[in-house]
């Protein structure tokens, strides 16, 4: 029975499996024994490959299609039974990259603690379709000695790893492919952690996936340890117990791992528009919310912007751009419900670097609106929906307008059910929030539910087109991404119809 500080950090994971019914998906590498708390109590293996075959598979290398074994990181010589995830009571093995994304002839710094001290390795793998696999492995790093960083810093609640040593730096090379990477660590004793970052470059293309890595880090709980983690829902009291948003943190810094096993909360989301884009040739590029509100990239360069995760954490500077964009022709997909619902402001680190610290303090306090919507622009203004609230259990969405070009090729009729399409959380229309100048919109899927007090709501799939040209979406539900291929959860009309979406946006034939 292991002590009741260890169960303390299990809990920040049980608060948070409840609002994520999908959890993180398959992760390929990753073929450990560990378990975590789910939304239902139970204790289920962390990152389970649901379409792994055989139970005696091998933890460190994956199959393609016609046998050819693809290799994972090294395994740990003292776990037989697979590498472990680390956790943030022992800090096994941990790290944070100084930036979010970075361009090829560039380099990204990783920060690493490892306890005890000893040997770990670096292996980089790039988010994709690949044959299946997921993601490949594209290098390996060196053996690196790892030491044991100091303790986080904290400050009102604010949790900080910046003054940690540099553990490794990577040269991006000039050929590597704009996309999601991880930087998967592991430890010479089995123990194993991840660091997320993202590769843009400056080429056109027709996509431009923005990744939420704001949102991440708002519900970024590091350190899950029962003492000093916090995020913008919880943090800890003196006892050990998980407090609540009144409690949490206002502002939450970039410097620092990410809880549990080092992916963020919701990454899976994003993960499988990735691999269900790629797998179907569209023409991608990348980038991170961070790049959308420094202006590290031109939105207008891009016939569509993809957000294909949980994504309410903006910037003025993102809704900006994102609103310029539209009014140039360049059409925005949201494939998330949520989206545009809390308003953020982004800050340097102690050290100066910019963009490292995560203000929002919600309704704590006098101070700016932390809604878009109590700000007069609410958000359904761009996105033509907007956030209603929670879905306490899987329900059906119900198609509308079955004729449009949307539903084209998928089979559907007119109120046929898709189910367990509405989960998580939904967005509906307002009528108080009109879309001004954009009247032509269409609602293509009006779903019942009850919400988590019972009462009667209902969720709204919208699509509007501007006097620009440009097409915006919104799927009003956070199952759209997972029914795209996640294991469980794929659904073939969900594909066309984002197919649909997607080609004529892209001008495919």
């Amino acid at each position: 029975m292991r002590s009741e500080k260890i169960r303390r950090w299990e809990s920040g994971a049980l608060a948070h499996a409840v609002t994520d019914p999908f959890g993180q998906g398959p992760v390929p590498w990753l073929r450990g024994v560990e378990t975590y708390v789910d939304e239902s109590g139970r204790l289920v293996p962390w990152y389970a490959d649901q379409t792994d075959a055989h139970p005696d598979a091998p933890p460190d290398a994956t199959t393609r299609e016609g046998g050819t074994r693809i290799p994972g990181p090294r395994p740990g010589r003292a776990h037989a039974g697979g590498p472990r995830s680390a956790d943030d009571f022992h800090r096994q093995i941990k790290g944070f990259a100084t930036t979010g994304s970075t361009t090829p002839g560039e380099s990204i710094d990783f920060h690493v603690t490892v306890d005890p001290p000893q040997e770990f390795s670096v292996d980089i793998y790039r988010i994709g379709h690949y044959g299946g696999d997921g993601a490949a492995k594209i290098t390996t790093s060196p053996r690196l000695s790892g030491i044991v960083q100091p303790p986080p810093l904290t400050a009102d609640r604010t949790v900080s790893c910046h003054h940690w040593w540099l553990s490794w730096r990577l040269q991006i090379p000039a050929y590597w492919r704009t996309g999601a990477y991880v930087a998967v660590l592991t430890t010479a004793d089995g123990y194993r952690s991840h660091i997320p970052f993202t590769v843009r470059d400056d080429h056109p293309a027709d996509v431009l996936v923005v990744l939420p890595d704001i949102t991440w880090q708002a519900y970024n709980l590091y350190p899950e340890d029962g003492r000093t983690g916090a995020s913008l829902y919880h943090a800890w009291d003196e006892e050990g117990r998980l407090l609540g948003e009144a409690d949490a943190a206002g502002t939450v810094s970039f410097d620092r791992p990410y809880a549990g096993a080092g992916l963020p909360l919701y990454v899976g989301h994003a993960y499988d528009f990735i691999r269900w884009a790629e797998r179907y040739g569209y023409d991608l590029a990348y980038a991170d919310a961070r790049d959308l509100h420094a202006g590290h990239i031109d939105p207008t360069r891009y016939r569509c912007l993809v957000f294909p995760g949980r994504d309410e954490y903006w910037t003025g500077p993102m809704r900006r751009a994102a609103e310029h964009a539209r009014d140039r022709g360049t059409s925005l997909v949201f494939l998330s419900a949520g989206a545009l619902y809390w308003r953020v402001e982004l800050g340097p680190s102690p050290s100066g670097a910019p963009d490292r610290l995560l203000t929002c303090r919600k309704h704590k306090g006098p101070g700016k609106p932390m809604l878009w919507r109590e700000t007069d622009r609410p958000e359904q203004e761009l996105i033509g929906v907007q956030y209603a609230g929670r879905v306490p259990g899987p329900r059906p969405l119900v198609v509308r307008r079955a004729g449009h070009w949307l539903w084209e090729a998928t089979g559907v009729q007119e109120g046929d059910e898709l189910e367990g399409l509405v989960a998580g959380g939904a967005d509906r229309r307002f009528s108080r929030a009109p879309l001004r100048g954009h009247e032509n919109r269409v609602l293509l899927a009006q779903s019942p539910y009850r919400d988590v007090e019972g009462a009667a709501r209902h969720q709204e799939t919208s699509l509007y087109r501007t006097a620009s040209g440009a097409w915006v979406f919104a799927s009003g539900t956070l199952a759209w991404t997972p029914a795209l291929g996640r294991p469980g959860h794929a659904d073939p009309r969900v594909q066309q119809a984002t197919a649909n979406l997607l080609d004529r946006i892209c001008k495919r034939d």
